[in-house]
């Protein structure tokens, strides 16, 4: 089991969730007969706390091999304290690791009108915390796709529909290569 914990870039804001990108992974991940079967718990809107408190019960209702933490922009884009985000985030991580999972943080980034302290350290902590559990870090290009036009919809925040594959590709190859791993019982991490 594979469960995609995020906000609204996992959720597949503004478009049929089977147009997501986690969508597309799952269907990947079928056609090549692996072994995994993917739960969107994505919700528009979410932040590390909230996500945080609703970890518990996904972790007990669906027992992941594997969790990928998808959050943070939108604390970002509400100023949060970047300790919390970092703690929250943190906490997370050790709490699938305690129920016997494994986790991949995505890194998120914001719009650069934050100011350079606050965009800068909080585009940083992503790295340090993955470094600091020993966890991979995804990554989207997204700065590649709002370059490209008819990628973005109309708010310029969220990919369109005919950007969720280059979104998955971007994450696929470190993504990959932990659930090869998890599938040879190789473990990972501390």
């Amino acid at each position: 089991m594979l469960l995609v914990l995020g906000d609204s870039l996992s959720a597949a804001y503004g478009m049929p969730r089977n147009q997501g990108w986690v969508s597309l992974l799952e269907r990947r991940l079928e056609e090549s007969r692996r072994p995994w079967r993917v739960v969107n718990a994505s919700i528009t809107g979410d932040t590390t706390g909230s996500g945080l408190k609703r970890l518990p019960q996904l972790l007990e209702l669906y027992r992941p091999q594997c969790v990928i933490i998808e959050l943070g922009g939108n604390d970002g884009l509400q100023g949060k304290p970047l300790e919390a985000i970092r703690a929250n985030l943190s906490a997370m991580i050790r709490a699938v690791r305690a129920a016997d999972g494994h986790a991949v943080l995505v890194a998120m980034r914001i719009p650069p009108n934050y100011g350079e302290y606050y965009v800068g350290g909080f585009e940083r902590l992503f790295g340090e915390l993955a470094e600091a559990e020993g966890v991979a870090l995804l990554r989207f290009n997204l700065e590649a796709l709002a370059a490209t036009e008819g990628l973005m919809q109309a708010d310029g925040i969220h990919p369109a529909p005919q950007a969720q594959e280059m979104m998955l590709d971007a994450l696929w190859p470190a993504l990959n290569a932990e659930l090869l791993q998890l599938e040879q019982g190789v473990p990972l991490g501390p």
